[in-house]
């Protein structure tokens, strides 16, 4: 549209931090005053690398020339560089690094990418109802070594900020997943902002600009029936035609999250930790047990939690009503109580005597709430490392009876 009449080519010149790349057919070729034919298949790509100082700090100055060589004409082109990235540990070596590629994939395995987060279901605030991931708010620091980091980076001017906000958004079919929190600084310490999560699917930044803003992210569901365990998060520059509308997005970086799986321990590791029911009324007294029991774990040198009648409500049955597991993610691990629906005398003892700081607890209840035999955790086991034809299992198999005849 800025090409005069008469016009028969044209050269193009930038400032010291614009790249200009010419883009032609082979047969196309400039002049020796490096001039080139006005040709349609021709196309000027400018890059910048260099973030703007100010607005219109770059330059790209456009000349157009007639047949015989004289300058007709002059358009200028004037661009400001920002940047807007959306950073997390995709690496997986416990830091977040900025510049990664394919940051919305995710691939298993050593050689794979994309961060990890973990589901924040121990009790690091004391006198909490429940979980952590129970509390809208962060109530002690520990509780921030079990959430991921992800680092929302902005600079330039802040006058572009100003007319083009920065949205910080999660997609609806997400936000029940997860919720994150900002770091935003407070008169004597930082306050950690809730800005997404089940009631809040986008927020948008009041001083985009300035650098790095910090966000601490936590799971609030496992990966089950109905959820792979993937969410995302995107970052994006909106352009607002009107003050009260919507905006329209005009570049959007994006990240993906895996809600780390709930992984049962095989009963052939190393034990850290027994637990074990006393029963000393009647003729159902198992104290003869415990004592060998005890005199075993010495010789292990491991634990022993001993469970009382009180407690149990005569249930002796520990096996069938809880299960030992972990998470893990590259910056923290941490074992989860697995409580079954059984629901006997033993029902409330995870919650109350085994959840606590950096031990965590899930439960499930089966569809129609009908319990049955089979959903006591006796017959709920896993295998060993183990390999079956030619596939290898690193974390063993999971074996769990089902009802006749299937």
């Amino acid at each position: 549209r800025s090409t005069p009449r008469g016009a028969a080519s044209f050269d193009v010149h930038a400032t010291p931090a614009v790249t200009v790349h010419m883009i032609h057919s082979p047969a196309t070729k400039p002049s020796l005053d490096s001039r080139w034919p006005l040709d349609p298949d021709i196309e000027v790509v400018v890059t910048i690398d260099v973030t703007s100082r100010t607005v219109d700090d770059n330059q790209v100055k456009i000349s157009y020339y007639d047949r015989e060589g004289h300058e007709l004409a002059v358009a200028w082109l004037y661009l400001t560089c920002v940047e807007v990235s959306l950073d997390v540990d995709w690496s997986r070596s416990g830091r977040v690094k900025s510049k990664g590629k394919d940051k919305a994939k995710w691939t298993w395995g050593p050689d794979g990418q994309g961060a990890v987060l973990l589901v924040n279901c121990d009790r690091d605030s004391p006198g909490a109802g429940g979980t952590d991931s129970g509390q809208a708010d962060i109530r002690t620091p520990a509780d921030l070594q079990d959430m991921s980091v992800m680092l929302l980076r902005t600079q330039g001017p802040s006058a572009i900020f100003a007319e083009y906000p920065v949205v910080l958004h999660v997609p609806e079919s997400d936000a029940d997943k997860v919720r994150v929190f900002h770091a935003v600084r407070g008169d004597a310490h930082p306050l950690y902002k809730p800005v997404l999560g089940p009631d809040k699917l986008s927020y948008m930044l009041d001083h985009a600009g300035h650098g790095d803003s910090t966000f601490y992210v936590e799971g609030l569901a496992f990966p089950d029936r109905g959820f792979t365990g993937l969410v995302s998060f995107s970052a994006s520059l909106l352009e607002l035609p009107h003050k009260d509308s919507p905006g329209t997005p005009i570049f959007t970086d994006t990240v993906v999250f895996r809600v780390a799986p709930w992984i049962m321990t095989p009963n052939t590791q190393q034990p850290l930790e027994v637990f074990v029911c006393s029963i000393k009324q009647g003729l159902d007294s198992n104290e003869a047990f415990l004592e060998g029991l005890r005199a075993l774990l010495r010789k292990a040198n491991c634990k022993l939690t001993v469970c009382s009648e009180q407690d149990s409500r005569s249930d002796r049955w520990i096996q069938d009503e809880l299960e030992f597991g972990y998470v893990e993610a590259p910056h923290k691990t941490f074992p989860v109580v697995f409580d079954s629906p059984r629901n006997r005398g033993l029902k409330d003892f995870a919650f109350k005597k085994i959840l606590g700081p950096d031990f965590g607890y899930v439960t499930r209840e089966p569809p129609g709430k009908n319990v049955t035999s089979l959903d006591s955790f006796g017959n709920l086991d896993v295998s060993p490392p183990v390999t079956v034809r030619g596939k290898e299992y690193p974390l063993g198999r999971i074996l769990i009876g089902s009802p006749l005849p299937w």
